[in-house]
């Protein structure tokens, strides 16, 4: 028998069937908000099309003094699932976290890493240095925390998250191998990375460098003149090369370092602006935390006397944050 239904309609009918055959939760995304620019990069790389992900702090927004603001509070409390790091990070927004988590799914991502693997807090008794994004293995063991939030919303898609978890580690796996070649060529006399505040210690455990920071592991803490003094006397007494200032980070302190080191006859480059507790710009390669790293090893390597692309890893790296 002919088939006589007209073209047109029999595409219309086959396009339902295959609405009907579509699982409801592969086109609805999940409303996901997360705070800082690492967390909320992580779920879109776990998440992939699943989820919408709103970050409440943008490029240059310093997490440990950030406090939620009334839209902020209208986003979390209208989300499917709130994402924050903890260990501290977000301290000004610790109590309501921890509140909302009493009504709604609220995930502390970087709490679910083992306390062997973390650092313990020289400004804050029984807590813990909550930069572990500087290296690329211990951010991606936090890979099986975003994959456990998610599937509760949605087991469905598990078999998805964990798919993309892979796919994540091995990217962060190719970082960390070109991180250890790069930094490696650094002479070992110049493994000093001096910053603003001490958010590098995971970075200097992984590579083998030694970190100082201006303040404390938070930017709460003081930066007082003898702390600077004694650092002016340790970049003359060690002929370093560079120190580097951070985008989420005031560069007062780090200027008067260069000046005094210049003072005392020894002259002190800026090796450029890192990236330490914010990413780049939303839309960017160093807006995504593989640009973000990439961007610092990169440009400490380039700084300290390694050969390293200026582009970086993939030659993506647009240039100084």
């Amino acid at each position: 028998m002919t088939d006589t239904i007209p073209l047109n309609r029999r595409a219309v009918l086959a396009g339902l069937a295959a609405l009907a055959a579509t699982p409801a939760w592969a086109s609805a995304r999940l409303n996901i908000v997360a705070t800082t620019g690492m967390i909320a990069d992580l779920a879109r790389q776990i998440g992939g099309d699943q989820v919408a992900v709103q970050g409440l702090m943008g490029a240059g927004v310093d997490p440990h003094a950030y406090r939620q603001t009334r839209s902020d509070i209208v986003a979390m409390t209208r989300a499917d699932a709130v994402l924050w790091h903890g260990l501290y990070l977000e301290a000004q927004m610790e109590d309501f976290l921890l509140d909302l988590a009493r009504k709604r799914p609220v995930h502390a991502i970087g709490e679910s890493l083992d306390r062997s693997l973390l650092v313990a807090s020289e400004d804050y008794e029984g807590r813990f240095d909550p930069h572990i994004w500087m290296d690329p293995d211990l951010w991606a063991q936090c890979a099986p925390a975003m994959v456990e939030a998610l599937s509760a919303l949605r087991p469905e898609a598990r078999g998805m998250f964990e798919a993309n978890a892979a796919a994540f580690k091995s990217e962060a796996a190719a970082l960390q191998t070109y991180s250890r070649d790069v930094l490696a060529q650094v002479p070992a006399a110049q493994r000093v990375l001096l910053t603003a505040h001490d958010a590098f210690g995971y970075f200097g455990a992984a590579y083998g460098f030694e970190v100082m920071g201006i303040q404390g592991i938070s930017t709460e803490s003081e930066a007082g003149l003898n702390r600077i003094s004694e650092l002016v006397d340790f970049l003359v007494e060690r002929q370093l090369p560079a120190v580097f200032v951070e985008t989420s980070v005031s560069d007062r302190n780090i200027r008067a370092l260069i000046e005094g080191a210049a003072a005392r006859g020894h002259q002190v480059q800026l090796g450029g602006a890192l990236f330490s507790d914010a990413m780049g710009p939303e839309g960017t390669y160093e807006g995504t935390w593989l640009g973000m790293i990439d961007h610092n090893v990169t440009t400490i390597g380039r700084a300290l006397g390694a050969q390293a692309p200026a582009s970086g890893r993939l030659g993506k790296l647009q240039g100084a944050a």
